[in-house]
């Protein structure tokens, strides 16, 4: 049979299957995302059926997702929002550095696995996946929330974090050293820098070059104006994603609440795309041996996560259900992680450890399909009655007495 017809066959049973797990997922009430996971898991490598011709079509697609996941949320917010967001969670970006990180690579070292293996996996526990949170805040429909723009912060934050740290970790990988790591650096920086201060000053002036009223000029010019500075960011080895946010960022009025419509449906086509891809390039038979470890460094970056979004909320205001689903949507991690463990396992000094790219697989597979199921505790019953409880608990308690 011929390569094409091949493709066509396996993109469209998936896709098709997509759909169907997308209906029982919200018959159950349950995210969809943690079923694509598992169906790219059972068509991929290792799995009960593997898909080989279409792998490359799912790798293009999944880097779109993440870019749509991205920019989409960025049309959410202008940019004097963002820039006052970002100011108010500068404190919690810190704390979420040294809360996350530092487990990672504690956890490392108590393996005895080096220093740079330590600055590694500090990474993967570190970020949380801007693609799958954004899908979970559009799912559970809180974009519009209070706390929504508490997640936002940190997670912008924590992208252009990566846009420092990666350069840096791959100069250290490739054994370049300090100069060459430094170099990356500032082209990182001033990258950031540059397109956000565009984004912020002449960011009516880009929204002017599309016209509202035409939904297919529309489509194609915002569209292609995303895949544009998102290749551009990546290829100055800043992250595609932050490209995307900011290209959100920079369009406003009505060119961004028509863009949000027309993209709206390519989003979720590409960001379920991206969710399988993720399962297909991961072989389920290398994860038994390091699944227990992995479950104990979830368990134990999952609290720190929910601790640092709980923090951040209560630092501006938000009430305790707002603080509760700050936390808990910060879970998952995803893209960043599997991208610093491809990093690792490829480089000679930390290829010396097995065990680090099925870990950070198992780990990320275990917070992302988790995270989406804990986000939605907050609109529980008993949890709210839990909440309820604890807030007239509080309200009773009797004030202390100055001495």
């Amino acid at each position: 049979m011929h390569d094409q017809t091949v493709l066509l066959i396996e993109v469209g049973a998936l896709l098709l299957g997509l759909g169907l797990l997308g209906r029982l997922s919200r018959r159950i009430g349950l995210s969809p995302i943690p079923l694509y996971l598992l169906a790219g898991l059972a068509f991929g490598h290792g799995g009960i059926v593997p898909l080989s011709a279409s792998e490359e079509f799912f790798a293009v697609g999944a880097e779109i997702g993440v870019i749509l996941l991205l920019v989409m949320l960025g049309l959410e917010y202008t940019a004097s929002e963002l820039v006052g967001n970002l100011r108010a969670a500068a404190p919690a970006g810190l704390i979420d550095g040294l809360l996350n990180a530092l487990p990672g690579a504690a956890f490392a070292l108590l393996l005895g696995w080096g220093w740079l293996a330590a600055v590694v996996l500090a990474g993967i526990t570190w970020v949380s996946s801007s693609g799958v949170i954004a899908k979970v805040l559009a799912d559970l429909g809180r974009l519009g929330n209070r706390e929504t723009p508490v997640i936002l912060s940190i997670l912008v934050i924590e992208d252009l974090a990566m846009a420092l740290y990666l350069p840096l970790v791959t100069a250290l990988l490739a054994g370049i050293g300090l100069l060459g790591g430094a170099q990356a650096l500032v082209i990182a920086v001033a990258t950031v820098v540059v397109v956000l201060v565009v984004a912020i000053r002449y960011g009516h002036i880009i929204s002017r070059m599309f016209a509202p009223q035409d939904p297919e000029a529309l489509l194609l010019g915002v569209l292609g104006l995303t895949l544009l500075v998102a290749g551009l960011a990546a290829g100055l080895k800043v992250s595609a994603a932050v490209g995307a946010f900011l290209v959100g960022i920079a369009l406003s009025g009505p060119v961004a609440h028509h863009a949000t419509q027309l993209l709206s449906p390519l989003r979720d086509l590409f960001a379920a795309v991206f969710f399988v891809f993720f399962g297909l390039a991961t072989d389920p038979a290398d994860m038994p041996p390091v699944l227990l470890p992995a479950l104990g460094l979830a368990i134990v970056t999952m609290g720190t996560k929910v601790l640092t979004g709980y923090l951040a909320a209560r630092r501006v205001g938000i009430a305790l259900p707002g603080r509760w689903r700050t936390g808990l949507a910060l879970v998952p991690r995803g893209e960043f992680s599997i991208v610093i463990a491809g990093l690792a396992v490829t480089s000679a000094g930390v290829a010396m450890e097995p065990q680090l790219a099925p870990l950070a697989t198992a780990y990320v597979l275990i917070t992302v399909v988790t995270g989406p199921m804990l986000a939605r505790l907050p609109d529980m019953r008993w949890f709210k009655d839990w909440l309820r409880r604890k807030a007239q608990s509080a309200a009773m308690s009797p004030a202390p007495v100055a001495d």
